[in-house]
């Protein structure tokens, strides 16, 4: 099951719940703001978080990941690349929306490592890394539903910007070619900040 929660007021962000239904662990999918009406949302619905994956470390993404993770004890998980983000405001751009926002004790994982849940490992997600929006943007896909939650690599008819610290262009198409146009065209792609859409949608938008 997934179960989409928009969060924050100045930049309103889509966090995904992905919940196995037999056994009512799962992941969450960032955490922009408002961590503790996450982690309320999830125990009311008595699901169990195993993990905080974040598909890149700008504020409007991490901004609530501190406090879901103080309130439900799941640990927080990055790419490898995270660290210059999350530990620096000018990086993650928190400065520029009249804040600081950091984050610790943040567990990084490897392109193509695959993340399963422990209740049910028959539940995982592939992490591809997608770097051009930021250096450390990656994507979690999972070839037995057909999803793939891809942050602000590739949104409905748009892509991320490049015009933050470490973002290119260049580096963010070859990206989506290499990382997200490979995938099934009837993949979903839930973004952070659209509604979702798929592989062969998008494929058919930008390869005229």
């Amino acid at each position: 099951m997934i179960e989409c929660m928009t969060v924050g007021d100045m930049i309103p962000t889509n966090s995904y719940f992905y919940i196995d239904d037999e056994t009512k662990h799962g992941f969450l999918i960032d955490a922009g703001a408002e961590g503790a009406r996450l982690a309320a949302h999830a125990e009311a619905h008595g699901w169990t978080i195993e993990r905080l994956l974040l598909t890149h470390c700008h504020f409007d993404h991490i901004g609530g990941a501190a406090e879901f993770s103080t309130r439900t004890g799941a640990p927080i998980y990055a790419a490898e690349d995270s660290p210059r983000y999350y530990s620096d405001p000018r990086w993650n751009l928190s400065l520029w929306g009249g804040g600081s926002v950091t984050l610790s004790d943040v567990t990084t994982f490897a392109d193509r490592e695959v993340i399963t849940l422990a209740a049910n490992p028959d539940v995982a997600l592939e992490v591809r890394c997608t770097p051009g929006h930021t250096t450390d943007s990656c994507i979690f896909y999972s070839a037995r539903d057909g999803v793939a939650f891809v942050g602000d690599t590739i949104f409905l008819a748009s892509v991320g910007r490049t015009d933050f610290p470490g973002g290119d262009e260049q580096t963010l198409w070859d990206s989506i070619a290499r990382e997200v146009f490979t995938l099934p065209p009837e993949t979903v792609l839930y973004s952070g900040h659209t509604e979702p859409t798929t592989v062969g949608a998008e494929m058919a938008r930008y390869r005229r």
